[in-house]
């Protein structure tokens, strides 16, 4: 989910539009698909029309999964890496759909297989175990192509990779702090900075976004989103932190800080690739919020970030 504009590609009248140098032998865009950048820059448009979500559906999807969240966590937590897996694997398969209409096909077998055995060692075997199985899916990934023809096996064989990197592998170091004796706190620590991003980027985005950010990305994503954003995480980190975990509110602010920048980058990410693509959303699982890697997009770059420095902080 972009995090610092008011709501997913579709139906905000974004002009989140594939790039002008695209291959010119890609398909033609379909009717619905945004029209092509005229090279200027978009001003960031007022915030009455920039709203784009259904915020009734959206608030009671978002206090849902927040409240399935919660349940997961601290009850058995290793249900909570059930439900991260699930959307990882909706995730999985949106991409895969997605780069079809470039003619690339993920190798889904050994994507789904591999990325369960990353997330499985990950949470009971530790990261050394996480990364062999990495290794052995990104062999998997290699052989699985072969029978097929020979046109286009690099292509595909980089996106499997790819997605298994960008998927499974990210969404693993949530396994990792899961996995540790606090690690229902961890990961709490982890949803809640989130959630601060997306929140506090979205209202002072509303209410005070002028400025665009990066408008050749995301044109409705501002300074004054990202500001919000970081002030939010900030306060998140420097009150949790000490609470959830025993540390320090000063590791608290770098925590926030991190975890802020590293949600607004994964917001970019998947925005590029939407851009690349020529599509709006990746899906529209969830009512208000789009697709399942529209609404975990901030996270996959956001868990490594969060892990390794509750790592340093934290140790266990």
């Amino acid at each position: 989910m972009d995090l610092h504009e008011p709501g997913p590609d579709v139906d905000s009248g974004r002009t989140d539009n594939p790039s002008p140098a695209r291959d010119a032998s890609a398909p033609a865009a379909s009717a619905g698909a945004p029209p092509e950048d005229t090279g200027t820059p978009a001003a960031v448009p007022p915030a009455s029309s920039r709203t784009g979500r259904n915020l009734p559906v959206a608030a009671a999807v978002g206090l849902g999964l927040g409240g399935l969240v919660i349940v997961t966590l601290f009850t058995v937590k290793s249900t909570f890496l059930l439900v991260m897996g699930v959307m990882v694997a909706i995730a999985v398969w949106e991409l895969g759909q997605a780069l079809r209409s470039r003619e690339i096909t993920i190798p889904l077998v050994p994507v789904y297989a591999g990325g369960a055995a990353v997330y499985t060692c990950a949470y009971w075997l530790g990261y050394h175990a996480m990364l062999a199985a990495l290794v052995v899916t990104t062999i998997g990934v290699l052989v699985w192509r072969l029978p097929g023809a020979a046109a286009g096996y690099l292509r595909d064989v980089t996106a499997g990779i790819f997605a298994v990197v960008y998927l499974p592998l990210a969404g693993a170091f949530v396994a990792l702090m899961l996995s540790a004796p606090d690690g229902a706190h961890r990961a709490f620590l982890f949803v809640v900075l989130t959630v601060c991003s997306d929140v506090g980027g979205y209202f002072a985005g509303i209410l005070l976004g002028k400025h665009p950010l990066v408008p050749r990305i995301s044109p409705h994503k501002t300074w004054e989103g990202l500001a919000g954003s970081v002030l939010a995480c900030l306060a998140a980190g420097g009150a949790l932190l000490p609470v959830l975990l025993h540390g320090h509110v000063w590791q608290g602010l770098i925590l926030g800080a991190a975890a802020a920048v590293a949600a607004a980058l994964g917001d970019l990410v998947e925005s590029m690739i939407k851009r690349d693509l020529g599509i709006k959303d990746m899906g529209s699982l969830l009512p208000g919020h789009g697709g399942a890697l529209d609404r975990i997009d901030a996270m996959l770059l956001t868990a490594p970030v969060t892990w390794l420095l509750l790592t340093v902080f934290i140790p266990h």
